[in-house]
């Protein structure tokens, strides 16, 4: 099944909290409870988060029991206020909502119930299209990845952080499907543990070798030259090609250079803020610190001692080799070849 998907008037998604020990599925009736679900991460994943929020949107049509246009775009602007706040970093969340909100805007509908089966229409766009991207990206992306190799990834990128398919472990996806031989390990990735939790949940299912790493691991197994090859996702990029991914992302990143491995990230191009001219400008989301203290509520040091806790870090774009989009891989200059990217140009 779909991470997340529209289902008989609700949004049906895949309780992330509960990989691996079981999968279960929600139903949420009304946006409040998408953005309630985005905020406490029941899904998470930049592309995910962007498709949940445009049919949070939709759903907050079908919730308003306004008659008029003026009365029903007054209700999506509350909706879409609403659902914006869940999370700041990922910029898809935002891109969801507002192509939903310039659909409500553009007066190109007189009668609300019209409108409101246009905006479940590009949401249910919104969802299919980030399939055909990720298989895109997939396909791009496969190219890196040769027989033999080792590829490290960091946090989960895979059809739980996706509507399907997924971004960096698409690209793993898609090269396991062409039949090569390759071994992946896994970045723990604490706090949340997404890497442990939901990336080997995922290639178990698909057949994959893997191991999981303890998240201070990497550098010893660069060091050992046994790793080829870096891919990662991203929450945001920005136009000069730095770019927010989870927390600990900038450190591989590093670590990388030092050791002369191939370090990507794989981003469509909705994921990609032009307006933004580089990762400075990147909001960091800081979220509660009993995630460091209690991980899934089970406390591994008292609850009164003190601990940070940001979610994402911003990587420079010299540590990059390339970003692997939709269309093609964009390599430095970034600020040229993103350009053309989100324009639509194969690269």
């Amino acid at each position: 099944m779909r991470t997340v998907e529209w289902y008989n008037g609700q949004v049906r998604m895949i309780d992330q909290k509960k990989i691996p020990w079981e999968l279960v599925v929600v139903d949420l009736p009304d946006y409040q409870s998408v953005a309630a679900a985005i905020t406490d991460m029941t899904v998470r994943g930049a592309p995910a988060i962007g498709a949940s929020a445009a049919f949070g949107m939709a759903l907050a049509a079908k919730q308003s029991s306004a008659t008029t246009i003026a009365n029903l775009i007054a209700d999506l602007r509350q909706a879409a206020s609403v659902l914006k706040a869940a999370r700041p970093t990922a910029v898809n969340l935002a891109w969801g909502v507002d192509k939903l909100l310039g659909i409500a805007i553009s007066g190109e509908f007189q009668n609300p119930d019209d409108l409101r089966a246009a905006l479940l229409n590009e949401a249910q766009r919104i969802a299919d299209e980030d399939v055909a991207i990720n298989q895109r990206m997939g396909a791009y992306g496969a190219a890196l990845i040769q027989d033999g190799d080792t590829v490290l990834h960091h946090c989960n990128t895979g059809a739980l952080a996706t509507v399907d398919y997924g971004t960096a472990l698409g690209v793993i996806r898609a090269a396991h499907e062409q039949n090569k031989h390759f071994h992946v390990l896994l970045d723990e990735t604490r706090p949340r543990l997404q890497g442990s939790r939901l990336s080997a949940w995922e290639l178990e299912q698909l057949g994959v070798s893997y191991d999981i790493l303890p998240d201070t691991a990497a550098g010893f197994y660069m060091q050992k030259g046994e790793i080829k090859l870096v891919l990662v996702g991203a929450d945001r990029v920005a136009a000069n090609g730095d770019f927010a991914n989870k927390i600990g992302t900038y450190q591989i990143a590093v670590l990388a250079k030092e050791n002369g491995i191939p370090f990507y990230t794989v981003a469509p191009t909705s994921t990609v803020d032009l307006a933004l001219a580089s990762g400075d400008l990147i909001p960091i989301e800081e979220r509660d610190k009993s995630e460091v203290l209690a991980p899934y509520g089970n406390p591994i040091v008292p609850m009164h001692f003190k601990a940070r806790n940001p979610a994402f870090d911003v990587t420079p774009n010299r540590y990059l080799a390339g970003i692997v989009t939709e269309n093609g891989i964009a390599r430095p200059p970034f600020s040229e070849s993103l350009r053309l990217a989100v324009a639509g140009e194969t690269l």
